[in-house]
C-alpha cells in the first residue's frame, strides 16, 4: 500500500493499480523499455491489474513475466467493463492508468486517473477524465514509485 498525503485533498491509501494494455503499456504489441522494471518495484506495495479486451491477441505473452494480474474483458463495451473492475475492487484506493475512450469511466471513477499521452495518441475524453496526464508510461509509474511528484502535481 501507498500512504500519500497532499494538501488540500488529504490522506490517500493506494492499494490498487490499474494499467489499459494497448497504447499505455505496449507501442505496436511490445512492452515499452523500462516498463517491467517499475511494474515489478511496484507490485512490492501495490496489487497490479493490467486489463484489456486483447486485440492483438498477445496479452499473455506479452505479460506473462510480470508480476500483474491479467484481467480479460470482451470486445464492446469496454469502458463498462473496465470501470466494473475498478469498482469492484475498490474505485477509492485505485489508481487507473489508461489513454483512450474505452478508459475514461475507468480514470474517472479511480481515486486517480493518470492520461498517457503517448505515441499511439491518447482521446481527448480521456484526457479531460483524468487527473493528472503525462507523456510516457514510465512517467506515470515513476508518479506512484516516488509520489512527492504527484504531490507537488495535484496539491491545491
Amino acid at each position: 500500500m501507498l500512504n500519500i498525503t497532499i494538501p488540500g485533498i488529504g490522506k490517500l491509501k493506494v492499494r490498487q493499480l490499474v494499467l489499459d494494455l494497448n497504447g499505455t503499456l505496449t507501442l505496436d504489441g511490445k512492452m515499452m523499455d523500462g516498463v517491467a522494471e517499475r511494474l515489478d518495484r511496484l507490485s512490492r506495495q501495490l496489487d497490479i491489474v493490467i486489463v484489456t479486451s486483447d486485440t492483438r491477441g498477445n496479452a499473455e505473452s506479452v505479460t506473462k513475466d510480470l508480476k500483474v494480474k491479467l484481467h480479460k474483458i470482451g470486445k464492446g463495451t469496454e469502458d463498462i467493463q473496465k470501470a466494473e473492475l475498478v469498482r469492484e475492487i475498490g474505485e477509492r484506493e485505485t489508481v487507473s492508468i489508461g489513454n483512450g475512450s474505452n478508459d475514461v469511466v475507468m480514470l474517472k471513477e479511480s481515486l486517480i486517473g493518470i492520461c498517457i499521452l503517448g505515441r499511439e495518441g491518447t482521446s481527448t475524453d480521456a484526457m479531460m477524465a483524468s487527473d493528472v496526464i503525462v507523456s510516457d508510461i514510465n512517467d506515470a509509474l515513476d508518479l506512484l514509485i516516488k509520489p512527492e511528484r504527484l504531490v507537488a502535481t495535484l496539491r491545491k
